[in-house]
């Protein structure tokens, strides 16, 4: 038991020099939608919504989320899904759209009611595809992500329903980086004993899983009528993105931090459902 414990020990130490920790300061941001719902058969659904978004504490224009999706009602507690969005972000120093990026996600969303109360889990497995120029030596082309929410509604009122959502963003292929950090040196260590500025092969692949945000929600949907719907809501992140800085040949690594921060949304939705 106690080599056990010893060794967990130093598994934890050397994960806490395998990278430096970076605290940013928080931010608050926008977002409005309108989208539309459109009834195929029972229980097979098409939506459109189009999504702008605003960051730096609504100083700036951020990016436009158009998504394109379908869901369909497999049992009276369970529906899947299948979409795509058109992720266009906005270069405020060269005052033009950046170069998109494509997004496939599918769901699986369950739920269960009890009384005026319903609660759902929703997994969702997305990729997003880049197609602008970068170093591959710190990013993946395809990013891979799983997303786990837990949503608490209430449906106890005519017209509103209030409800409170947790999620999980999981990274399913970040770098693994095979190199340690000295403290006392500011450098970083391979296994061969070379440093910095000569780190040599240095990634191992970009396989590694690890939790990089955790979001908290609070909102309010109000039915206008028996089509449209007004929501709005409080969004509260907490991310925890690992960043790597590497030379365009993969044989330096500059540094690889933890990137840990705050951030809040203020949102704003309409839908039109026919």
């Amino acid at each position: 038991m106690k080599k056990i414990v010893i060794i967990g020990l130093i598994c934890l130490m050397g994960s806490a020099m395998a990278q430096t920790s970076v605290t940013e300061d928080a931010e608050v941001g926008g977002r409005l939608s309108l989208g539309i719902n459109k009834k195929i058969v029972k229980g097979l659904h098409v939506s459109l919504e189009e999504e702008v978004r605003f960051d730096n504490n609504f100083a700036s224009f951020d990016r436009f989320h158009t998504t394109l999706a379908v869901h369909y009602k497999v049992l009276p507690y369970l529906k899947v899904g299948l979409g795509y969005a058109l992720i266009n972000s906005y270069d405020a120093t060269d005052a033009k759209f950046n170069t998109p990026r494509h997004r496939l996600f599918v769901d699986v969303m369950g739920s269960y009611r009890f009384g005026d109360w319903s609660l759902s889990l929703r997994e969702r497995l997305q990729t997003t595809h880049r197609t602008d120029s970068f170093n591959e030596w710190q990013n993946p082309q395809n990013t891979w992500m799983l997303k786990s929410r837990l949503k608490l509604t209430y449906k106890g009122f005519r017209r509103w329903e209030p409800y409170g959502s947790f999620e999980l963003r999981n990274t399913l292929n970040a770098p693994v980086i095979n190199a340690t950090y000295n403290e006392a040196t500011d450098t970083w260590l391979t296994p061969s004993g070379s440093t910095t500025g000569e780190a040599g092969w240095f990634i191992e692949g970009f396989n590694g899983v690890y939790v990089n945000r955790l979001r908290g929600m609070l909102g309010v949907s109000y039915r206008l009528d028996r089509s449209s719907t007004l929501e709005v809501y409080l969004i509260a992140d907490y991310t925890m993105e690992k960043e790597l800085d590497a030379n365009a040949k993969g044989t330096k690594l500059k540094s690889y931090s933890i990137a840990k921060g705050f951030n809040g949304w203020v949102g704003a939705s309409y839908s039109y459902t026919f």
